[in-house]
């Protein structure tokens, strides 16, 4: 694993945020200007997933500041900072759509029900939604160190870019608003890339995906 790679992704989850632009005005553009805005609605395919990301990206802000505090290791550090940073930054952008539509940040139909998955069944102990660590695992990776929390994180944050990309995918081809599917197409290309990124991190320590 090279510095250069990492900083290659970091540049490149910074470029999805710039080509995102601003919360009010991209929206505002994309629904032709802020007199004549219309927001989508409670249930829409774009409230869903802005909801559901947003707890989706909070579990691995945390999980990468968990394991920045559990090893000394500096690509993984490096990763995980830049990780948190993007996925927190997603996030505020997300919260930010909702409040900008007058929608609410929680429903009252289980996560996923925009995607037709909300009986999908949960793996409990906190796992909301696709690839989503349970509180026992993030109890287990906040009792490592060094070595063991390097490959546990890397696989629980393998197993939650997947689901990411998932959902990502699933907003691409149904949510209306431009800006939106734009940032979850980034997503999509960021997480992938950063998928190849702990392979081969989790390859250098003897190691594999758990999935």
């Amino acid at each position: 694993m090279t510095r250069q790679r990492i900083g290659w992704i970091a540049g490149a989850a910074a470029a999805v945020l710039v080509a995102a632009g601003g919360v009010t005005y991209a929206v505002a553009e994309d629904s032709g200007g802020p007199s004549v805005l219309t927001a989508p609605g409670a249930e829409s395919a774009d409230a869903g997933f802005a909801r559901d990301m947003a707890v989706h990206h909070q579990q691995a802000v945390e999980m990468s500041y968990i394991v920045r505090d559990r090893t000394g290791d500096e690509d993984v550090r490096r990763l995980a900072y830049d990780i948190a940073q993007t996925q927190a930054n997603q996030r505020g952008m997300l919260l930010g759509w909702l409040d900008l539509w007058g929608l609410p940040k929680v429903s009252a139909k289980p996560p996923m029900s925009w995607m037709g998955m909300g009986d999908m069944p949960e793996r409990g102990d906190g796992s909301l939604m696709p690839g989503m660590a349970t509180d026992t695992e993030l109890r287990k990776l906040q009792s490592l160190s060094g070595k063991q929390a390097e490959i546990f994180y890397l696989q629980l944050m393998t197993d939650h870019h997947k689901g990411g990309i998932h959902m990502a995918e699933g907003c691409v081809a149904q949510c209306t608003v431009g800006v939106e599917k734009r940032l979850a197409q980034g997503m999509v290309d960021a997480q992938q890339s950063e998928l190849q990124v702990m392979a081969g991190m989790l390859k250098e320590r003897g190691a594999k995906p758990r999935s």
